[in-house]
């Protein structure tokens, strides 16, 4: 096996079901590559020491956000960007299901610094290996 394979973002997609549960594809410097399945929705949460980008490689994908201004939601149709600045409490959500692609530091917390109580869909997780 290639130390440093190129990685198929259909075919790791395609390798697991779990909703909300993100595998680490590549990590680039100190951060993780991670794409994951969607549906439904997340958990209000912020990351207080990190940004967090989002591109949505299928489906659409929402990010209600609390901000100073107070709450608005922001849509994401496939191909869009859109990256959550540290701090600000987000909540994403996909009514009909999305895949995505975050780039974050690694070992960051899927639910963040602060959340919501955890339902039982949602994976408290620093990203998970494929396969």
């Amino acid at each position: 096996m290639e130390p440093n394979p190129p990685v198929s973002l259909h075919q790791a997609l395609a390798s697991f079901d779990a909703l909300w549960s993100p595998r680490i594809v590549t990590t680039v410097n100190d951060y993780d590559v991670r794409v994951a399945r969607v549906a439904g929705e997340h958990v209000w949460h912020a990351h207080d020491h990190t940004d967090e980008f989002f591109l949505v490689l299928d489906g659409e994908l929402r990010i209600a956000l609390r901000e100073p201004a107070g709450e608005r939601t922001v849509v994401l149709p496939k191909g869009s960007v859109f990256t959550v600045p540290r701090g600000t409490e987000h909540r994403p959500s996909a009514p009909d299901g999305a895949s995505i692609l975050m780039f974050e530091p690694s070992g960051t917390l899927t639910v963040g610094d602060r959340h919501d109580e955890l339902p039982d869909h949602v994976d408290a997780t620093t990203g998970r290996a494929l396969g």
